[in-house]
């Protein structure tokens, strides 16, 4: 008789792992910034700090910040376009200055710009964000100027992130238009990783895609509150915009919140500079991605119109021509991700297409 005792399946190890990093503390509301302080106290951050803002915010918020840090060892320093020569530049000045924290007061521009120049030198910094723009403001994503494009590099999320509604109602009412057009984005970004499993067999984080399909829904429904761009509507706007970013960091990449109508946003701005926001592009992208995809486009359309985003090209002052070049050329951006824009898309599909943008 055969001795079956030391035949013992071993059992298999769960060998997965992922580390995930998101803000530690996060205020928002009236009067927000009044608890910058309190928040570095409770960071237990101790030494020189660096405020990073813009030309016109320094005079603002960045002075109002550089008050509220009166007794700390403090330097300032303005931001300039974001690109690698400026991330140097600052990266240069945290270095001698030995800052161990960098508080970026700004919109996407100054944030992006001090996430990278913190990642680079594995120091923290806070977010504060002086309008409600786009998603940027809690993610571990930023974007950097090149002379081919704006290019996304990872980085690492915000410490904390202090959120005024006050400060961000007061903003012009475009930059809050453009973070819900942002937001909006989630509904074919998640459509797009979808895609992207079935073709690729990429893998996809069920987690991460409810909570940004989540946000994008909340945009919808909360349309109407939106449109009157008050401190509720900052309230609604950021807190969409910071579960977009968790989505993202739960994800370990921008696709929850980044697909195909992200890579038409890009190449429009490339072929169209100056003229829209990014958000506002990604609107336009959006409405044509959820045409491709066979959906609600006019759902979306209709909300975009009800808080005033731009939903044709003409309203932008970009030809139709040139959206139909960064339909057929979006692929171009970020090849590696596949979206509904890496389909083949004939130019006489792509005119359908911006045509339809202007059926009532």
């Amino acid at each position: 008789m055969k001795d079956n005792t030391n035949r013992i399946l071993k059992n298999k190890t769960f060998d997965k792992s992922r580390w995930i990093q998101m803000p530690r503390d996060v205020v928002a509301g009236h009067d927000a910034l009044l608890q910058l302080p309190n928040i570095i106290t409770d960071l237990g951050i101790k030494g020189p700090l660096l405020v990073l803002s813009g030309s016109t915010t320094m005079k603002t918020v960045g002075a109002a910040v550089l008050r509220l840090l009166n007794g700390h060892d403090v330097i300032s320093d303005l931001v300039g376009d974001i690109t690698y020569e400026e991330i140097g530049r600052i990266e240069d000045l945290a270095r001698n200055a030995k800052i161990v924290l960098i508080i970026a007061v700004g919109g996407g521009r100054v944030i992006d710009t001090a996430k990278v120049v913190s990642y680079n030198l594995d120091i923290q910094f806070i977010s504060v964000p002086t309008a409600a723009s786009h998603d940027g403001i809690a993610s571990s994503r930023a974007s950097i100027m090149t002379e081919d494009g704006n290019v996304s590099v990872a980085a690492h999320p915000p410490l904390a992130i202090v959120a005024d509604t006050g400060i961000l109602a007061s903003a012009p009412r475009r930059l809050m238009a453009s973070g819900y057009a942002d937001m909006i984005a989630n509904y074919t970004a998640v459509l797009d990783w979808d895609l992207s499993q079935k073709k690729s067999g990429e893998t996809v984080s069920e987690y991460a895609r409810t909570l940004s399909l989540i946000t994008a829904q909340l945009m919808v429904d909360s349309a109407d509150k939106i449109k009157k761009f008050d401190e509720n509507a900052a309230w609604i706007v950021m807190k969409a915009l910071f579960a977009s970013g968790v989505a993202m960091s739960i994800a370990g990449s921008s696709r929850p919140a980044s697909g195909g109508e992200h890579k038409f946003a890009h190449m429009l701005e490339r072929l169209a500079p100056g003229k829209a926001l990014h958000g506002e592009a990604c609107g336009l992208g959006t409405i044509i991605s959820m045409n491709l995809h066979g959906g609600d486009w006019r759902k979306i359309r209709t909300s975009l119109k009800i808080i005033g985003a731009p939903t044709k090209p003409e309203e932008l002052g970009i030809p139709d021509d040139v959206v139909v070049e960064a339909i057929l050329r979006a692929k171009e951006i970020r090849p590696e991700r596949y979206t509904i824009f890496d389909s083949e898309i004939t130019r006489e599909q792509a005119e359908k297409l911006v045509a339809q943008m202007y059926e009532e």
